[in-house]
Parts: structure tokens; sequence; C-alpha cells
């Protein structure tokens, strides 16, 4: 370990601060404004936003929030807390949380990290996405940096890469997954959270590799370094090989679209298909995410399972994410002890 003073901070999403309308429309707005999340002209956007999205949006979301809400509050945020306080019993350093949208705020984040140690050296931000996306990974490192800058901040501050394909994330993955594998079913979806495609292009180095050909994710480029749709395809692989799942057990999916042009087949599609091929027993899991959330405790979990059912399914059941799981916190303790 680095004899330098340090801290890590922990980003995750966000949540909005409870599950009334204006809370829920204030994240919203704060999340849906980000040009990484909406990547289009600031006017164009503001009125997409603000004129269209948020005003019909904020109250279903509202509703959905609710149906997940605990005493404690947000999922996310509270077990994102609990991962805080896993990792503080592995490592030295303090450790402390931070959001995107939402919070606490990185500002929050770093000052108790100041707190805590008057002579910080450097920070090592971890953000909780393990592939690389614009909306995602690329966000929180960019508005951490801006936060840093903005308040004058004397310490280094540094970001673990993404770790989709690192073995310590992929033996934690699959140890999340090994107790669903002893019961019966017909196939396991990996159900990633969805991407616009042209953020995928956008984030090519090269310009010309991604989404190009069929095969351009098993196609080595240096693309790949920034390529959410390989690393999600990468990780999938690896995790599969690892639990000996045949190819044909499994399978890929993307969630949560907002408008057309986004990386396909879509989860909710697949989840109406599937009974109709033959696949009654369904497990899913959502390893675009490593804390439980609204996108997997409500939409997965819930409004999942009641189209699989309602198209013929019999069994559905959501494997949750790593959250606070012993090998998970161990492999985040190694991520972090490696920079």
């Amino acid at each position: 370990m680095s004899d330098q003073r340090r801290g890590i901070l922990l980003m995750n999403l966000g949540s909005p601060d409870s599950t009334s309308v204006p809370d829920v429309r204030k994240y919203l707005n704060q999340f849906l404004m980000d040009e990484r999340v909406i990547d289009k002209p600031y006017l164009f956007r503001l009125l997409l936003v603000k004129g269209i999205i948020t005003p019909l949006r904020a109250p279903k979301s509202a509703a959905a929030y609710k149906e997940i809400w605990t005493d404690k509050g947000s999922p996310l945020v509270e077990l994102t807390r609990r991962l805080q306080h896993a990792l503080q019993q592995h490592v030295e350093e303090p450790v402390e949380i931070a959001m995107r949208y939402g919070n606490p705020s990185p500002t929050e984040g770093f000052d108790k990290l100041l707190a805590a140690s008057p002579g910080l050296e450097e920070v090592i931000a971890v953000p909780l996405y393990p592939h690389y996306a614009m909306s995602s990974y690329e966000t929180a490192v960019e508005y951490a940096k801006e936060i840093h800058k903005k308040n004058g901040y004397k310490f280094r501050l540094k970001f673990v890469e993404p770790y989709y394909n690192k073995e310590s994330y992929i033996e934690a993955l699959a140890e999340s997954m090994r107790p669903y594998l002893q019961q019966s079913y017909d196939h396991i979806l990996f159900s990633y959270h969805g991407v616009p495609g042209r953020h995928i292009q956008k984030s090519d180095v090269t310009g010309h590799h991604c989404l190009t050909a069929s095969n351009c994710c098993d196609t080595p480029s240096p693309a790949h370094a920034h390529c959410y749709r390989h690393q999600v395809f990468k990780t999938t692989k690896l995790v599969t090989e690892k639990l000996g799942i045949p190819k044909n057990k499994f399978s890929v999916s993307f969630q949560s679209r907002l408008g057309k042009g986004w990386l396909e087949p879509f989860t909710d599609i697949r989840l109406e298909e599937m009974p109709k091929e033959g696949i009654k027993k369904l497990l899913i899991l959502c390893p675009a995410f490593v804390s439980d959330c609204l996108e997997t405790l409500e939409e997965i979990a819930m409004r999942g399972k009641e189209s699989f059912i309602n198209a013929g399914g019999e069994e559905y059941t959501m494997i949750p994410c790593m959250n606070v799981g012993e090998r998970w916190v161990a492999a985040l303790a190694h991520l972090v002890n490696s920079e």
C-alpha cells in the first residue's frame, strides 16, 4: 500500500431525495440534462427534457420509486452506504460515497475525506460501473474532475478504470450467480442497461470500427477500451465460461431504452418472446449495475416478471446485484489497492 495519505470515493448513479413528484422531477432534470445522457444541443435538450420528458415522466417515475422505497430511503443510496462500510473493513484509507446526480454530491464526499484526513494527498475515485459508457462511467469521471477543479482541491484525483474483464470482478459476479444455478432453468438472460448506438460510435477512438460490422465486438480494436457493447459481451463470455454455462443456455439483451436507435435486442421484447420459444423457466440478471436500484427492482423484478408470466412463462427469478456480497467487497478492495 502507498504511504501517501489517500482516500477512496465510491461513485454511483444517484436517486431522488424522496418519492415526491417535485423531488423526482428535480432528479430527472439533472439526470436528463446531462449532455452525456441526452447528447443533443443545449436548447433542444432543454425544451425536450423540461418541456416534454420530465413533465410526463416525473409522476410515473415517482410511482415506480414508491414501489421500491424503503424505511431508509433509496435502495441504491442505502446499498452504496452499506458497500462503503463493508469496504472500510478491508482498507485503511477513509471511504466516502458520492452520487453523479442527487445527494450526496462529490463535494460532500471530498470534504468528508478531507475532514477525516487533513493531509489528504490523493483520492481514488471508483465509478461503480463495470463497463465504459458515456452516460455512466464517463459522465461520473468528468463530473468528479469538474468538481475537483472548481473547488480548488489540492489532492490528486485518480480513477479506477472499468473492470468488466478483471478476474476479481468476474469471480465475484460468478459467485453471486452460482446459488441460483442449482435450480432448474431453461435460460439465463443477461439484461444490460441500454445506450443509443450513436453513443457507441461517439466513443470509438478509431472513428471507424464500432457498429460497422456484425462481428465488430469480436474483432480486436483500440475502440474496445471505450466500447460498452464489446465490454458487456466480454463480461458475459468470461462469467459464463467460469460457470460452465453452455452457449445455448444464455443470451444478452438491453433494457431501459428511451427512443429509437438503442442497442438491441430489447429486454422487454425478449421477455414477451421467450415463452413462445419454449423458455418457461428464466433466470435474469443485470450486470451493468453492482447495486440494486429502480432499473433492477422495479423494471426487471416487477414489470419484467409480469411481462414474462403474462406471455406464458412459468418461473421467473431475478438474480440480485452483487450489492455487499463478500466476494464483491474483496474484489473492490483489490481494485482500489491496485491503483
